[in-house]
């Protein structure tokens, strides 16, 4: 566990990183955040769980800015992004990003994917950029060889690296992290998880994951918490959540189809 998280533990006053508080968010009249309340500590790893559905990506939109909440506060280091675009556009300064499937360039040679943000938001030039893209390359494994390939001749594992590269290569206070390991086979899942866990540790940053992949929970979280029907349901330290006393949790974490979460799809088949 991070100095941070322990700090949290042991009650420590600092402000939040992060504060989600009261999130509500609808969409067509359907409910789908309703009232989440999330704090995030000063370089603490946070892993958000809950089935497909449940709002983990729509929480995430909402921080970056890219859905505006119907109701309540996103704030970092206590200054209120929502609504308020030029602390959005400063606090998105300060942020990396891995997205689901990487999310990379295709038409950018990997060096320029893992250098967007230098070059487009901090003003680096391209020669200096290029030469800190490979540095960070070689972070998550990639030699200064995979610097000219384009990501279609990349395999699903290097796209990830090169997605977290990217993430990292800003040097972030803040990196969110979407379903880091998804598509993934368990050996390469666990490679990702090594290099989240270290480059995290490395930037001192304060991280933010949404996943369903309990094996990458388990690995980089300090502090685990689950959402169900829009709010967060339970939450507690990582080595906590087998003993977590939540029948929803624990129904979700041991992947049973019986036990309080219904879905549509489990309701037809016993119907």
């Amino acid at each position: 566990m991070s100095a941070a998280a322990n700090e949290r533990a042991g009650g420590g006053a600092n402000r939040p990183k992060i504060a989600l508080r009261g999130l509500c968010k609808r969409f067509a009249g359907q409910v789908v955040l309703d009232g989440l309340d999330l704090e995030i500590g000063t370089g603490e790893s946070v892993v958000v769980i809950g089935c497909s559905g449940v709002g983990k990506s729509v929480m995430l939109k909402c921080l970056l800015g890219l859905l505006r909440p119907d109701a309540g506060s996103v704030t970092i280091d206590g200054e209120e992004l929502a609504g308020n675009r030029v602390a959005r556009e400063s606090a998105m300064r300060r942020i990396g990003m891995l997205f689901q499937n990487a999310a990379l360039f295709d038409s950018l040679p990997v060096w320029e994917n893992v250098a967007f943000g230098l070059i487009q938001a901090h003003g680096m030039r391209r020669r200096e950029a290029r030469a800190t893209a490979i540095e960070t390359l070689a972070q998550v494994g990639l030699g200064a060889d995979s610097a000219d390939l384009y990501p279609a001749a990349l395999s699903g594992g290097m796209r990830k690296r090169v997605g977290l590269a990217r993430a990292i290569a800003t040097r972030p206070e803040i990196i969110l992290f979407d379903e880091p390991t998804t598509g993934l086979d368990p050996i390469m899942a666990d490679v990702i998880n090594d290099l989240i866990v270290a480059r995290t540790h490395d930037l001192g940053a304060t991280a933010l994951t949404i996943t369903h992949d309990m094996r990458s929970a388990r690995k980089i979280a300090d502090r685990i918490a689950m959402i169900h029907e829009g709010a967060i349901i339970w939450q507690g330290p990582a080595g906590e959540i087998d003993s977590s006393g939540n029948a929803h949790v624990d129904q979700f974490i041991n992947g049973r189809a019986e036990g309080p979460i219904r879905l549509p799809q489990a309701d037809a088949l016993h119907g």
